[in-house]
């Protein structure tokens, strides 16, 4: 894969205050990322990356265990390494984020992991939650949207639910430049079908212990219904 190394300087201004304050409220945050140098430079090195079959299907297991996670999940995946101008960009974004956050929150994130994912057209990834209680492993998931032009009647949309409920409480646009943020023990969501080939990057901060956390002792995430 070649591509030009792009002109990444600087971070993504960011609120930090607003996301913050509704991850504790709430246990999710949405925003939107102005940093179109960096965005179009991850947004080429994802496509590029899948148009030479660089991405794997995930969750591969053999035989009728394979057959299980096709029923589950639909996604290709390649995870960052720091390898390119734009992955280094995004992972002190990253770095940034995880310093900010524990500054407000005290959540002792000390690591972060993410992978490219694309959802070719029909794709999806079921209800799920991306960390048993209890596991203690990824605290704050994210995802970054890198997909020009997308409507949502295109589907590729992002389910959040509220903890132990069936009820939505919000459906997030893959839309280029969008990111995602929530407890990855509490939030369950899903990926509705991709009508069109879609692209983010899936992250997770980690944390030691989260019943170490004050922040997450005292609060309160919405009841079901």
């Amino acid at each position: 894969m070649s591509l030009i190394a792009p002109a990444l300087t600087g971070l993504p201004a960011f609120d930090a205050d607003t996301l913050c304050d509704e991850i504790v409220a709430q246990g999710w945050s949405v925003c939107r990322l102005a940093d179109p140098v960096m965005l179009a430079a991850l947004c080429d090195e994802a496509v590029a990356l899948w148009q030479e079959d660089e991405l794997s299907p995930a969750g591969v297991g053999r035989a009728k265990d394979h057959d299980v996670v096709r029923r589950i999940r639909r996604d290709k995946t390649r995870w960052l390494d720091g390898s390119s101008p734009a992955q280094t960009a995004y992972l002190a974004f990253a770095e940034a984020l995880r310093r900010e956050i524990n500054y407000r929150l005290m959540l002792g994130l000390f690591a972060f992991e993410a992978h490219y994912a694309v959802y070719e057209s029909g794709g999806f990834y079921k209800r799920h939650i991306d960390s048993f209680h209890g596991a203690r492993n990824r605290m704050l998931s994210s995802v970054l949207y890198l997909n020009r032009d997308w409507d949502r009647s295109e589907g590729g949309l992002l389910r959040l639910y509220a903890p132990d409920s069936d009820r939505l409480v919000q459906e997030v646009v893959p839309e280029f430049g969008t990111l995602a943020v929530f407890l990855s023990e509490d939030i369950p969501h899903e990926v509705t079908p991709a009508g069109r080939e879609r692209f983010s990057i899936a992250g997770w901060h980690r944390c030691n212990d989260r019943s170490q956390v004050p922040a997450l002792q005292a609060r309160t995430l919405p009841a079901g219904g």
